[in-house]
């Protein structure tokens, strides 16, 4: 698979099949993304892998969190979205919403319906490997730019030997959960999960594509005539 079709069929996997993963090939992939650009070089990235029964035994204490609670409402250590949105940025997450509860027919005012496909993130989505991944807090927009890179990196590469991610902004409101079971040092921020694995392309979540503005939305060119 060339870099082209990675792109274009990359998605935000939320459905995985029960299918394990090499951990050989996870290693590989975390260490080749580390080619991704990184300013200075100071490649602001921590990652921290499970799999297997310490994932297992991280889901069990994740599910005991949010039992009977709406993740939703849990206060996170950085602005996951801006307080108030507005266009055209609001537009697009709310249709990105129609997309996917449509898809999986449950409607606006199904609030438990919603709330528990939420919790599903706090599983991987059923993806045999998952991710988190960090940042040291004193670090500043250009790294978090960087660790960006890495992680989109990271996730082409995944898809490039036919695997599937989610990278999951969602893990953010576990980060007390998180960081006591990974014993995180207290100079690092947890800014992500990722799941990770072979995609199953038959369930309803994965079954539309989120579309893309248009190019004169977001590109002014100059000198191209």
């Amino acid at each position: 698979m060339d870099v082209f079709e990675a792109v274009d069929s990359r998605i935000s996997c939320r459905a995985f099949l029960d299918k394990p993963v090499d951990p050989g090939v996870v290693r590989d992939l975390i260490v080749r993304a580390q080619r991704a650009a990184s300013g200075g070089n100071l490649q602001s990235w921590f990652v921290y892998a499970l799999t297997g029964e310490p994932l297992k035994e991280f889901k069990r204490r994740a599910a005991d969190a949010i039992e009977g609670k709406n993740p939703r409402q849990f206060p996170t250590e950085y602005p996951v979205y801006p307080e108030k949105m507005w266009e055209p940025y609001l537009g697009r997450r709310e249709h990105h919403g129609v997309q996917l509860y449509g898809a999986l027919g449950i409607g606006r005012d199904d609030h438990v319906g919603r709330i528990e496909q939420h919790k599903r993130n706090y599983a991987f989505f059923g993806a045999p490997v998952g991710l988190f991944i960090c940042i040291d807090r004193k670090l500043g927009p250009g790294q978090w730019a960087d660790l960006g890179g890495y992680i989109h990196t990271l996730a082409l590469l995944a898809r490039a030997r036919g695997l599937d991610t989610c990278p999951q902004e969602a893990w953010a409101r576990l980060y007390k959960t998180v960081g006591e079971f990974l014993e995180l040092p207290p100079e690092q921020m947890l800014f992500c999960g990722m799941a990770i694995g072979y995609g199953d392309h038959g369930h309803p979540a994965n079954s539309f594509r989120s579309p893309r503005a248009e190019l004169p939305e977001f590109c002014r060119f100059h000198g191209f005539d």
